[in-house]
C-alpha cells in the first residue's frame, strides 16, 4: 500500500555529484528487478539504471561510466549514486520495481511500482 519513496535530488553545478536513495518496503524490494528512470518534458521518459536479484546491473547508454546502481540489503534501500553531472542530467527521478521483467526502458510499464520522483537539476 505505500509507495517507495525517493530522496537525495537537489541542485549542482555540471561536474558535481549527488546520491540518490530509494526507501522501499519489504515486499517492493523483494522484486526480481528495481530500477531507475527520469522523465523531463522535452524526452519523456527514459530508463536510467537496473539492478535484478543477483545483482547484475545494467544501464542507459547516456549514463554509463559515470552513474551506478546499488542496494543496501539491511535497509531496504535503493541507490543511485551519479558523478560527472551534466545539465542533460536534469530530470525528474524516479525508482520502480519490476516482478517479471528487467529492463531499462520498462520500469513503468504495465502495474510496476514506482515513487513520487526527486527533482535533480544540473547548471552550466
Amino acid at each position: 500500500q505505500v509507495q517507495p519513496v525517493e530522496s537525495g535530488g537537489g541542485s549542482v553545478q555540471a561536474g558535481g555529484s549527488l546520491r540518490l536513495s530509494c526507501a522501499a518496503s519489504a515486499y517492493t524490494y523483494s522484486a526480481y528487478c528495481m530500477g531507475w528512470f527520469r522523465q523531463t518534458p522535452g524526452k519523456g521518459r527514459e530508463g536510467v539504471a537496473t539492478i535484478d536479484s543477483d545483482g547484475r546491473t545494467m544501464y542507459g547508454d547516456s549514463v554509463k561510466g559515470r552513474f551506478t546502481i546499488s542496494k543496501d540489503n539491511t535497509n531496504n534501500t535503493l541507490y543511485l549514486q551519479m558523478t560527472s553531472l551534466k545539465p542533460e542530467d536534469t530530470a525528474m527521478y524516479f525508482c520502480a520495481a519490476d516482478r517479471v521483467y528487467c529492463h531499462i526502458e520498462r520500469l513503468w510499464r504495465g502495474t510496476n511500482t514506482w515513487g513520487q520522483g526527486t527533482q535533480v537539476t544540473v547548471s552550466s
